[in-house]
């Protein structure tokens, strides 16, 4: 399945550096656009090996609110 996120990129010291602004934790950078592209997917495909390799049977989610200044 494919799914569309935002990329968010600015130029740092000649560098191009990005994240995916809809998951938290996803950087990278590289010395072109293109370059940032294709290294920030392998950044998102090894988060996502991380969360299946982390998941436990004993794991539970509930559902919170908090306020929000």
């Amino acid at each position: 399945m494919e799914r569309q996120f935002t990329l968010e990129y600015w130029l740092d010291e000649g560098w191009y550096v990005g994240r995916i602004k809809e998951v938290p934790g996803v950087f990278s950078q590289g010395e072109s656009l293109e370059e940032l592209e294709t290294n920030i997917k392998d950044a998102y495909e090894l988060m996502l090996e991380d969360d299946v390799e982390q998941t436990r049977d004993n794991v539970h989610t509930k559902e919170i609110r908090l306020d929000v200044a």
